[in-house]
């Protein structure tokens, strides 16, 4: 094939990060920076096409070594929004190819990315959209409004599934892409049109916005749903219609169930609100029906109310059996329960030298972190304040931890005022010490004059951080939708839950 045909045919070169040692790749003569350019003579979208392929025993890979460095279109490196796409300099370096063959072997190739044709955006205008209530200046990653089926296999991110064309509905029931996390909202469809007002020149089959015939068409796929609540909107009558529906479907495995997350910039967009205390604890009497016939019914109780909902209800939190395992901890379903499951180390009677320390969170959490957190205060030397941070970035009506950022801090905290700030680990980019405003644990050491560390995810974890101090063996790494996603949003509500 000439450099003119290859440039003529959709190609996704996609980058190689890596090549195992001993691998047949390795003894073919590629390295990292080479492109995998087609398997069998196929272009390959993503990661997922890659080991489908090869899944088949056979496999001929073709691989493009580019003579000048790649320029690529960066996303956010190691997080599921990382979709850097390679852009082949010039026609004569795609000649320079090869290729070799593996049998029943994994060639030992890992990608700069999992998705090699870009993500796939979201064809929906929600009243609820988290991206749309976005303030200006974050980086470019943010503001992506992605609903890619891929990264909902992949990583669990929530899809709302009304951009899938007939081949994407084929290749998931082919290669079996199972389970995927479902936006549901409602069971409504005229409801659900008008909640989520898809943009008909982005919907590529009119089918795939019926949400009751996609859910029965993938009769062959487990999905986890969840259901975004909007003050009499959705909640009420259509909430239990809804519950009721995904609960008849074989393969629907559970449904979350979520209030709306808001921020004070929505310029230009409906005007929506808040659950009051009342209408979060009609929701939670109206789930606990469903919950208890579906436990005696079912042996599961299928439907989970998120923490935020129990927090605004003022109601206490169910045990952990009741959350069968944590299905949609990500999701904000159980992470308070989960944090307090490793209960308090061994506290020691005294510190050796007197420590101020301040733990900094969400004002909705912080009622049930003071409580959590109240046994320490009996240890002499220890003054420890549980410190509600208004959210400077997103405005009062954001309330949960993950979504603070170094700005917030900024505000709520002077200078000089105590040794040690723990801040929540959900509001660092995964692996790093970066807020969501990019403002990073070292500037804030610097500006507010004392050790600032990451809190651990469990109450234990918490404990061991405010003990050890500035002696920490460093910052406590959160596993949560906020850092697989690289944003604080519905992961707490972080962004998975506002899909």
């Amino acid at each position: 094939m000439t450099a003119a045909e290859q440039i003529q045919e959709q190609v996704y070169p996609a980058p190689i990060k890596s090549v195992e040692r001993g691998s047949a790749a390795e003894r073919a003569g590629v390295q990292p920076g080479d492109v995998l350019m087609r398997v069998n003579g196929q272009a390959v979208t993503d990661v997922l096409a890659y080991r489908h392929l090869l899944s088949q025993g056979r496999a001929t890979l073709e691989i493009a070594r580019p003579k000048e460095a790649p320029r690529v279109m960066t996303g956010v490196p190691g997080t599921a929004q990382d979709h850097h796409r390679l852009m082949l300099p010039s026609a004569p370096s795609l000649d320079d190819t090869f290729t070799f063959a593996v049998e029943w072997e994994d060639p030992g190739l890992e990608f700069e990315e999992v998705l090699f044709d870009g993500i796939k955006k979201c064809a929906n205008k929600c009243d609820f959209c988290y991206v749309h209530q976005m303030p200006r200046g974050f980086r470019k990653s943010l503001y992506i409004m992605d609903d890619d089926y891929r990264l909902s296999f992949l990583y669990g991110s929530f899809v709302t599934l009304t951009n899938l064309s007939e081949h994407d509905i084929q290749r998931i029931e082919n290669e079996n892409l199972s389970p995927l996390y479902v936006s549901v909202h409602t069971a409504n469809q005229d409801l659900r049109q008008d909640m989520m007002k898809w943009w008909r020149l982005k919907v590529k089959d009119p089918q795939a916005v019926q949400i009751r015939s996609m859910i029965e068409r993938l009769d062959s796929i487990d999905l986890y749903t969840q259901i975004v609540l909007v003050p009499e909107r959705n909640d009420r009558e259509n909430l239990d219609e809804t519950v009721e529906y995904l609960s008849s479907r074989p393969n629907v495995i559970s449904a979350a169930v979520v209030p709306i997350g808001l921020t004070s910039h929505r310029t230009n967009l409906p005007d929506v609100r808040t659950f009051t205390r009342e209408e979060a604890q009609d929701t939670l009497r109206r789930l606990n029906v469903w919950r208890k016939q579906f436990l005696a019914e079912r042996g599961t109780r299928f439907v989970f109310p998120s923490d935020e909902l129990y927090l605004l209800a003022g109601e206490p939190l169910p045990a952990e059996e009741e959350y069968e395992g944590f299905p949609m901890l990500e999701n904000g379903v159980g992470m308070i329960r989960d944090f307090l499951t490793e209960a308090l180390p061994e506290l020691p009677a005294a510190l050796p030298e007197p420590r101020r320390v301040i733990l900094g969170t969400g004002t909705l959490f912080a009622e049930s972190l003071d409580r959590a957190v109240a046994p320490l205060r009996a240890i002499e030397g220890l003054t420890l304040e549980v410190r509600a941070v208004e959210n400077k970035t997103f405005g009062k009506v954001t309330t949960v931890a993950g979504l603070l950022t170094g700005r917030c801090f900024r505000h709520a905290v002077t200078p000089g005022e105590a040794d040690l700030l723990i801040v929540p680990p959900t509001t660092l980019r995964y692996g790093t010490e970066l807020m969501l405003d990019d403002v990073s644990l070292s500037e804030l050491r610097q500006e507010l004059r004392m050790d600032i560390r990451a809190g651990g995810a469990t109450l234990g974890e918490l404990a061991r951080v405010i003990l050890q101090g500035a002696h920490s063996s460093g910052p406590q790494w959160g596993m949560s939708a906020h850092a697989v996603k690289d944003t604080a949003l519905p992961t707490g509500q972080a962004a998975r839950g506002q899909a």
